[in-house]
Order: structure tokens, then sequence, then C-alpha cells
């Protein structure tokens, strides 16, 4: 089995200004995906919804001066606004699965982990 990270990109401030409605529409798309991964044999291992950019601290060194600033690393509009650790021995099918979180606004990336996670307790 390999460890992917699920990142999940967005544009914040269009995330803020959504409806109630909307937003829940959101999170039912991530409960029909976590369903799908479950039924089809991949193992959700961890995840989580992340705070604005704004909150951010961005620790940045140079030579032998470290930095400290608010804000997130890169001025974007799009931000990573969320994960999931997903253990699968099938990157097809879960690309598949996880075309149930796209839409119109961005897209998705998955990425192997390098090690065997074995390193968490």
């Amino acid at each position: 089995m390999t460890e992917y990270a699920v990142l999940l990109p967005g544009d914040e401030d269009a995330w803020e200004s959504l409806s109630e409605a909307e937003q829940a529409a959101t999170f039912a798309r991530h409960e029909q995906f976590s369903k799908a991964l479950e039924e089809r044999g991949h193992k959700i291992l961890g995840g989580a919804e992340l705070t604005h950019s704004r909150t951010a601290r961005t620790i940045r060194r140079s030579g032998d001066q470290v930095t400290v600033t608010d804000g997130p690393y890169a001025e974007a509009v799009e931000q990573l606004s969320g994960f999931y650790l997903v253990e699968s021995d099938d990157l097809d099918d879960l690309v598949e699965v996880t075309k149930i979180l796209s839409d119109a606004d961005g897209g998705i990336e998955i990425r192997a982990c390098t090690g065997d996670g074995s390193e968490r307790s």
C-alpha cells in the first residue's frame, strides 16, 4: 500500500462568500468522497480543512537570519485549503474517486508520500 496526499487548493475568499447551503453542498461531496473511498478499498489515514491562509505564520531562512511573518508563503488567490492522507494500492481508482471533489473552480493534486509512514505513531 502507498500513502497519497490529496491536496485541495481553493480560493479562500470565494469560499467565505458562499451561502450556508452552498458550503453544505460542498461538505456533502466530501462525505460522498469518504464513503466511496471506503467502499472501494482505500483508507483515509487523516486530513483536515485548513484555516484561512491569513492565519498562517511563514518562516524563512536566509543564511543565519530567520524571519517569521504573518500570512501565507505565496501571495496567490488559491491557497491550500485542505488535504486528505489516503492509503491505497490503486492510484488510478483513487484518481477516479477524487473526481467527486472536483469542481469548476480549481484542480486537485494527488502526490505519493515518501517513506512507508512507519515513523508516525
